[in-house]
C-alpha cells in the first residue's frame, strides 16, 4: 500500500523494497539535521506489520525467538530474531505489547513468510497470528543514544492527522544515514542467508544471553563464549570525492582480495557517505578497503574478538 506522504510537496519515492515510502521531500541533509535535533518523523509504513494474541504469546514467543519476551512488561520496545537450527538469521522484528496484544514490524516483503513459520510453530499453544493491513510504522527521534528513536504504530487512515501533530516529515535517505552512523543493520540488505547473531552485532540489542533455549541457540553461545567471530559488520567512511554510493552486494576488496560484501550505504549530514559491510574478521581494522572502486577506512562495529556491538562515534 502506497503511502499517502507521496503525495507531499517535494516527495521523491525511494528505491527497491523501500519504493513505497519518500527517499526525501527536497532536501534530506535539513531532513537529517531537523531528526537529530529531535523533531519531525519517519514514514516507515512500507515495513510489514503483524501480531500475536492469546493468554501464552510471550511465553510462547520467549520459547521460539532469541529475546527474553517472558515478562516483557507493556509498552516496552523490544527486538527478537529467529534463527535456523545452525543459528543462521532467518527473520528479525521489533515489536511492543500493550497488555493483551503483541504487535511487531518486520522488513517490506518478509511478513508473509514469518508470520507463516510463526503459525506453523502454534501447535496447541493459547495463541493467534495473523498480518496487520490497518496499522502503519512510524519513526520518532528521541534523546536515547543507544536507540536512536521510538517506533509508533498508526492507523493507517489517521497517519495524515499523525504527520500534523509530528512535526515535519523526513523521508527514508535521512533515516537511513543516522541508522548506518548507529551501525544498526537491516535484515536482508546488511546480512545474508549466512549471517549469525554475532557477526552483525545483535547480542544484546536482540539476543538475550541469559534464558532457556531457542533454535540455534548452540551456534550463538560457543561463538560468544569462544569469541573471534567468522566475519564482522563494520562501518565503512567512504572517499567523499566519488559522487556515488557502492551498489548493494558488491564485493569489498583488500588489495584485489574479496574480503566481504557491501550493504546500506548514505550520506551523512556530517560523516560524509558511510556504509555498512560484512568483512571477514581477520582483516586489520585499520585497513583500507575498497568497493565499487570507492576507497573506504573503516571504523569498528562489532569487535572481531568478542563479537560485540561497540557503539559507533556519532549516533
Amino acid at each position: 500500500m502506497t503511502s499517502p506522504f507521496l503525495d507531499l510537496t517535494g516527495a521523491v519515492a525511494a528505491d527497491g523494497v523501500d519504493a513505497r515510502v519518500a527517499a526525501h521531500y527536497g532536501s534530506f541533509n535539513v531532513e537529517q539535521r531537523t531528526l537529530v535535533a529531535g523533531d519531525g518523523f519517519v514514514d516507515l509504513s512500507h515495513r510489514d506489520v503483524f501480531r500475536v494474541t492469546g493468554p501464552e504469546r510471550l511465553s510462547w514467543l520467549h520459547a521460539l525467538t532469541t529475546q527474553h519476551l517472558a515478562s516483557l512488561a507493556p509498552k516496552v520496545w523490544t527486538e527478537a530474531l529467529i534463527l535456523s537450527p545452525q543459528g543462521h538469521v532467518e527473520h528479525h522484528f521489533v515489536g511492543v505489547d500493550d497488555g493483551e496484544t503483541f504487535t511487531a514490524h518486520t522488513e517490506p516483503g518478509m511478513g508473509e513468510a514469518l508470520v507463516g513459520w510463526l503459525d506453523r510453530m502454534r501447535f496447541m499453544t493459547r495463541v493467534e497470528v495473523s498480518s496487520v493491513d490497518d496499522l502503519a510504522v512510524c519513526w520518532r527521534p528521541v534523546p536515547d543514544v543507544e536507540s536512536g528513536g521510538t517506533f509508533d504504530l498508526v492507523p493507517r487512515d489517521a497517519l495524515l492527522a499523525y504527520a500534523e501533530a509530528a512535526g515535519p516529515a523526513a523521508g527514508l535517505m535521512a533515516y537511513e544515514a543516522l541508522r548506518i552512523a548507529r551501525g544498526a543493520p537491516r535484515l536482508g540488505i546488511d546480512t545474508d542467508h549466512r549471517t549469525i547473531p554475532n557477526e552483525a552485532g545483535w547480542i544484546g540489542p536482540a539476543v538475550h544471553l541469559d534464558k532457556g533455549c531457542y533454535r540455534g541457540q548452540e551456534t550463538v553461545a560457543r561463538v560468544h563464549t569462544l569469541g573471534r567471530p567468522p566475519r564482522r559488520l563494520t562501518m565503512l567512511h567512504l572517499d567523499g570525492t566519488e559522487n556515488r554510493l557502492p551498489v548493494v552486494g558488491s564485493d569489498v576488496l583488500l588489495g584485489e582480495k574479496v574480503i566481504g560484501t557491501v550493504g546500506s550505504s548514505a550520506r551523512h549530514h556530517e560523516l560524509g557517505p558511510i556504509a555498512l559491510a560484512l568483512l571477514k574478521r581477520n582483516v586489520a581494522v585499520d585497513a583500507q578497503v575498497s568497493v565499487d572502486g570507492i576507497a573506504a577506512m573503516q571504523e569498528v562495529v562489532v569487535d572481531p574478538e568478542v563479537g560485540l556491538h561497540v557503539r559507533p562515534k556519532l549516533r
